[in-house]
């Protein structure tokens, strides 16, 4: 369907599109050239328009949009052969119509793909295999769905971003290329981190020789201070107090080693003198023995 003006210095038509395999040329599926009729041709030598020839393709219905090149001239009058993965990124069935205008792109600098399988990253060399399959492509566009064959095998890739612009030309040009995560791709699980025991100290907490935790010496020294008799007399008083000081001593948080190996000292009831003393006083009657100097025998060292 010819609708070119023939003033015009832009080559524009609309022709019905078909997959290239019904001209019995599978290789043409491993890249974006397009078959197009010989009057195409004859208008584009006429029009100043830049090498290599890069199209637009545009399916008007849903108004999507990707760029090509052209291999050869030798469709039928009316008709253009596209490779069935660009179908599929348009939406274009057998026989649709589909609008192809000349387009110039700058040489791409930068192209970021996403492939959808981890299978490609399996591979032995993604590199050298990106860098031949793209031989057979012109140009690049933003949001297209590649085709990447290798060893009998279809991997299929997103074209996430391309820079300078939406498309670019990727002929004769030296593009960095850059991988995001395959869509099928999944984040190893972190292990959970162990859960602490219940009767696990609180972390920072001081702990006795014996295990038990140091607020709970201090507990059981308070409760052993309250429940001890209230004892008679000044000392008895002073004993509680030093009792009282030392819980409170132990509950600060510092360990205080063999704090409860102190007792009271032991006192015989019917005096106020400490038991071991008075048994080393002398009984009635006795003297106290009286210091007595050493009186051993008396040498010297004579030559």
């Amino acid at each position: 369907m010819d609708r070119q003006d023939p003033s015009s210095s832009t080559f524009e038509q609309f022709y019905r599109c078909y997959p290239v395999a019904f001209l019995d040329k599978p290789h043409l599926e491993k890249g974006n050239k397009v078959i197009m009729p010989p009057s195409a041709l004859e208008r584009l030598a006429s029009l100043h328009i830049d090498y290599p020839m890069l199209f637009e393709l545009h399916n008007p219905s849903i108004e999507r949009v990707t760029h090509c090149g052209v291999l050869e001239f030798v469709a039928e009058e009316g008709l253009i052969y596209l490779p069935y993965w660009m179908m599929e990124n348009l939406l274009l069935q057998e026989g649709d119509l589909v609008q192809l205008r000349n387009a110039s792109l700058e040489k791409g600098t930068y192209v970021k793909l996403q492939p959808h399988s981890t299978d490609f990253l399996d591979v032995s060399n993604p590199k050298a295999i990106l860098e031949t399959s793209l031989r057979n492509y012109s140009c690049l566009t933003t949001g297209d769905t590649i085709l990447v064959a290798y060893n009998d095998k279809k991997y299929y890739i997103n074209i996430v971003e391309t820079k300078p612009s939406a498309a670019v030309s990727v002929v004769e040009t030296d593009c960095e290329v850059d991988f995001a995560p395959p869509l099928d791709y999944k984040e190893p699980e972190k292990p959970a981190p162990p859960s602490k025991a219940n009767n696990a100290p609180p972390e920072g907490s001081s702990r006795r020789l014996d295990g038990k935790q140091l607020a709970e010496l201090a507990e059981s020294t308070t409760s052993s201070v309250v429940k001890q008799p209230q004892r008679e007399g000044k000392e008895n008083s002073n004993d509680s107090k030093s009792s009282l000081a030392s819980a409170s001593v132990q509950q600060s948080g510092k360990l205080i080693f063999g704090a409860n190996q102190k007792r009271p000292r032991e006192r015989d009831e019917t005096t106020n003198i400490p038991a071991k003393k008075r048994s080393q006083e002398p009984e009635k009657g006795e003297q106290e023995p009286k210091f007595h100097a050493f009186t051993g025998k008396k040498y010297t060292l004579k030559d």
